[in-house]
């Protein structure tokens, strides 16, 4: 049946793996089936071509494992390609963009901080969510460039992360943000270090539990959701070296197979 079939998701590599946890924290009878595109990261360098082409790659490898519906775990293959995917297949498309709906929202400053990707930044779509959202607040945009290189090479609590981070976020705090989106799915990866940084007054949002919600409200919708209470089997797959994404799984305490695969 259908409904048994597996949740998809892809990223430029491991920071989707932030959406996936939340996801099998909410819907803990689905299977899923992870693409790693490692190789390829970061997406947010690329133009809007090559995005598109990967994201279309990246689909047609989970169609073709049989799933169910796929999340775009990445921030940039959302913003650039995913009205591509959604009016191409026959298959229901869960995004993922930047949180600056709630963070302009809830904003007491009237300023508000987004670390993200150049290819997030510079995209239709989120220029369209941010005019709509934030015509009273002080936006500060900042590109994080090679934060995730450093967070694919697991270099997570480096010092040359931790400088890059110093970096971008110190001058947020000169307009007196009291919330801080992520805009790339490998940041919350980042978030103890983060929080060294910007202290305790700074709200940090991301989008992984929001995903998750929406994901579960389309499964329900589209009477797709499984009905087998049994431990489910997880399956990953990466196109390079696979020691990071190991060690980031190590402790899900779930059923699963890292398989490395040139794709």
């Amino acid at each position: 049946m259908k409904k048994h079939q597996a949740i998809g998701l892809f990223d430029s590599g491991i920071g989707g793996t932030s959406i996936w946890k939340e996801v099998v924290k909410l819907l803990p009878n689905e299977r899923t089936v992870y693409v790693a595109d490692s190789k390829n990261a970061p997406y947010g360098q690329k133009s809007e071509k090559e995005i598109l082409e990967l994201s279309i790659k990246n689909t047609e490898f989970l169609i073709s494992k049989g799933c169910k519906l796929i999340i775009v775990a990445c921030n940039t293959a959302t913003t650039n390609a995913i009205e591509y995917l959604r009016n191409t297949y026959n298959i229901p498309f869960i995004g993922i963009e930047p949180a600056i709906k709630p963070a302009a929202l809830y904003s007491k400053t009237d300023a508000i901080g987004i670390l993200a990707t150049k290819g997030t930044l510079t995209s239709k779509l989120f220029e369209k969510t941010a005019n709509e959202y934030t015509k009273n607040i002080t936006i500060i945009e900042q590109h994080g460039k090679g934060l995730v290189e450093l967070i694919e090479s697991g270099k997570l609590n480096s010092d040359a992360t931790k400088k890059l981070l110093v970096e971008y976020l110190s001058p947020m705090l000169k307009f007196n943000i009291d919330h801080l989106v992520l805009g790339c799915t490998h940041y919350p990866y980042l978030i103890p270090q983060i929080k060294e940084i910007i202290g305790p007054l700074v709200n940090i949002i991301d989008s992984g539990e929001a995903v998750a919600k929406q994901t579960k409200t389309v499964l329900e919708k589209q009477l797709l959701l499984n009905d087998l209470n049994i431990k489910p089997n997880h399956q990953f797959y990466i196109n390079t070296k696979k020691q990071v994404l190991e060690t980031i799984l190590r402790d899900s305490l779930v059923n699963y197979k890292l398989t490395e695969l040139d794709f």
